[in-house]
């Protein structure tokens, strides 16, 4: 125990914030919180495995940093101190370095016991097969090899207040299948528990992956303008008030407000918009968005510490920390299975031959014969060979699941939460209506496209790609397409100059009946974007357009009201777009929801219980890492595919749906498998203490449980 230091009258909490390497899932955040609950002084402790730090408040004049420090090392990990504490910005909300500082899979520690036991379990095998005298040996050295950093975690995780870990079950197993001469099965149950512990590993660094993929949303310089010269500074040193200029092309450095220029910014990557919005001065403009066409200046309103981007960052990383993965079913039962089974085996040795005088080799047999049966080789493998199974049948049908966990809660939601843009629609604008008030159709779409050609922003690549679509001659314009931020478009046709713009740009002109007026408003009502196509000043003709459902959405939703699951629309575009296809598709809908706001509407909905969110975008990400499962399309951002517990790889609705299914039947299957292992443990433990069971038998039920198990398991292989 470590020495007690009294509190003295001057003394005070300070928060402590460390790394902890090698932290990668959540028995390891329980046994490192265990051990620090013992240390006097130490209080609010906070422990995030999937960014692999730990925050608490310290009482230096009780506990030191440094016992502290020494505690987790004896645990098997490595405290550091977090880089970049005095760098602002976006480093004190996820540090870049230490993220880029992940190590290859194979030189974690939980790699390295999966290889290091993988050669010798194969050389085991041959040397079992050339000289089966020497089998126990060749397993019995595997086994060893494996259970000497199982059993030394199980050691120091019981004297730091965890005797029941997932550890203890798999030293107590292997041990005493070694004991009793399973060498072989031994061998195997452990190095299937390394595999099962280094797949942690690898979905803790997919989730710090998907934060560095955030901060890298912000430019790392910003161009300020001070006293009348632009130079160029790091974005962390961005204060309130200064003056940025953002040139067309380049990402907002930070949060802001334009108090000079007309652009049109693409805020997509941040509120998930379908479309470039129209800014001018004093219009709000975010940090990680793009201008497109026309040079802004910008107030910030907010440092880089705390700008929309950094905002998500911590969302993100509070969200991966409360959202407890469930507990495997076999930790928690091993908290009462292990030493009950040990007691049990115990009393059988020792009881009949203390208390009534039996023979001991008899009962020490029948206690061995019960440490085989009771060896929970069939139930440590029936929960991950269903779900290695289900994982597997779901990829080949390009349902990605990131692990266990997400499977389960997968089967249990009550409300699934879309995204709208690009995950309930194609992502893209497309011309829905064409109005030709002068000349067809036709002429009108080939004048637009003429107009557009050569441009880069949605809506133009959308008239252009309709007009290609039907085959359309685009004629030629003259001297190139000159451009109103935010207004309209220009060109010089061979009948003259022809543009394409925004209805308040007509309005402006005192060019829009209001007939035409009325008919727009109808469009937009209905979601659609419209624009105008003028010539010699007067309107020929306008242009709906609209980012429409995909193929497959109206069924998909179907689907899951089918399997009595409530389905909402959470969307940052506006409401009569998405009321719009909120009526297509026939579900509820929020809209013009910031990430805020989509997580307050997620938290909202969990009180009835577990979510699912479904989203594509940047935008999406708080909402994707706080929901009890986030699926991501496999079409969306890196961040939103790294944050995700899975990815619909071929974008469609319906995977959803098929996702819940598939959990509710590994979920039955894993049910099957466990009520197998126990019962056929329950008969057999019955017929060894009355000495109907030999040892050869023993091993038979305990191997029997594991084919049938593992068989079981396979079935969901076969699901189509």
């Amino acid at each position: 125990m470590e020495p007690f230091v009294p509190n003295s009258p001057g003394s005070a909490e300070k928060p402590l914030r460390m790394r902890v390497e090698g932290m990668d899932c959540s028995a390891c955040a329980i046994k490192v919180e265990n051990a620090l609950k013992r240390l006097p002084g130490v209080s609010d402790i906070s422990m995030n495995y999937a960014t692999e730090t730990l925050s608490v408040r310290l009482d230096e004049n009780r506990t030191s940093r440094e016992i502290i420090e020494l505690k987790i090392r004896a645990l098997g990990y490595t405290p550091t101190s977090p880089n970049g504490e005095a760098a602002g910005a976006l480093k004190a909300a996820a540090p870049d370095e230490q993220l880029a500082g992940d190590q290859p899979w194979w030189k974690t520690r939980k790699g390295r016991l999966v290889v290091s036991l993988a050669a010798p379990l194969a050389l085991a095998f041959i040397v079992s097969t050339v000289r089966p005298d020497l089998s126990l040996w060749a397993y019995g050295a595997v086994a060893l090899i494996g259970l000497i950093p199982v059993a030394r975690r199980s050691f120091i995780g019981a004297l730091s207040g965890t005797p029941f870990s997932i550890e203890t079950l798999m030293t107590v197993a292997t041990a005493g299948a070694i004991a009793i001469g399973a060498a072989e099965e031994a061998a195997v149950v452990i190095f299937l528990f390394a595999i099962g512990e280094f797949l942690e590993t690898v979905a803790a660094g997919r989730a710090r992956s998907g934060i560095k993929a955030l901060i890298n949303l912000v430019p790392r310089t910003a161009r300020i303008e001070e006293a009348g010269q632009i130079r160029e500074v790091a974005v962390e040193r961005l204060r309130v008030g200064n003056i940025v200029m953002v040139r067309p092309g380049d990402r907002v450095p930070s949060d802001g407000q334009v108090v000079e220029g007309q652009s049109e910014v693409d805020q997509a990557p941040v509120t998930g918009e379908s479309v470039p919005v129209s800014k001018g001065p004093s219009d709000p403009v975010y940090a990680g968005s793009i201008n497109a066409n026309g040079e802004l200046r910008v107030r910030v309103t907010h440092t880089a510490a705390d700008n929309t981007i950094a905002r998500i960052i911590h969302r993100v990383e509070e969200a991966q920390g409360s959202k407890a993965p469930i507990a495997r079913f076999i930790d928690r039962f091993s908290v009462y299975y292990t030493p009950a089974a040990m007691v049990v085996a115990a009393l059988i040795m020792l009881g009949p031959p203390l208390v009534v005088g039996a023979d001991w080799y008899t009962w020490l047999y029948r206690g061995l014969a019960t440490l085989l049966i009771v060896c929970p080789c069939a139930l440590v493998i029936s929960t991950p060979a269903a779900i290695a199974s289900a994982l597997a049948s779901g990829a080949r049908r390009g349902l990605l699941i990131k692990g266990g966990a997400a499977l389960e809660i997968l089967g249990r939601v009550k409300t699934v939460a879309f995204d709208k843009t690009g995950t309930l629609t194609l992502g893209r604008p497309e011309v829905t209506d064409i109005v030709a008030v002068e000349g067809s159709e036709d002429s009108l779409l080939a004048k637009a496209a003429a107009v557009e050609r050569g441009s880069s922003h949605p809506l133009g690549l959308a008239i252009i790609a309709a007009a290609e679509a039907r085959e359309l001659a685009i004629p030629p314009a003259f001297g190139g397409a000159t451009a109103i931020p935010g207004k309209a478009v220009s060109a010089r046709l061979r009948e003259g100059f022809v543009s394409v713009g925004s209805p308040r740009y007509a309005a402006e002109l005192g060019l829009l009946p209001n007939e035409l007026a009325s008919r727009i408003k109808a469009l937009e009502a209905r979601g659609k974007t419209v624009l105008l196509v003028l010539a010699a000043k007067r309107i020929i003709g306008l242009i709906a357009l609209r980012d429409e459902p995909r193929a497959d959405a109206i069924a998909g939703i179907g689907r899951l009201k089918a399997l009595g699951i409530r389905t909402v629309m959470l969307t940052g575009d506006n409401r009569c777009a998405g009321d719009a296809i909120g009526r297509v598709l026939d579900l509820e809908v929020q809209s013009e929801l910031l990430p805020d706001a989509k997580l307050a509407a997620i938290n909202g909905m969990k009180t009835r219980g577990p979510v699912a969110m479904i989203g594509d975008g940047i935008n999406d990400a708080p909402a994707l890492a706080t929901a009890n499962v986030g699926v991501a399309m496999g079409s969306g951002a890196d961040v939103a595919l790294e944050t995700a517990d899975a990815a619909l790889l071929k974008n469609r609705v319906l995977g959803v749906a098929e996702l819940v299914e598939l959990s509710r039947e590994t979920l039955s299957n894993i049910w099957q498998n466990i009520t197998i292992a126990l019962g056929l443990k329950a008969a057999f433990f019955a017929t060894t203490v009355f000495g109907v069971t030999s040892l050869w038998m023993a091993i038979l039920a305990d191997t029997g449980a594991t084919v049938l198990v593992t068989a079981n398991a396979l079935r969901l292989l076969r699901r189509r």
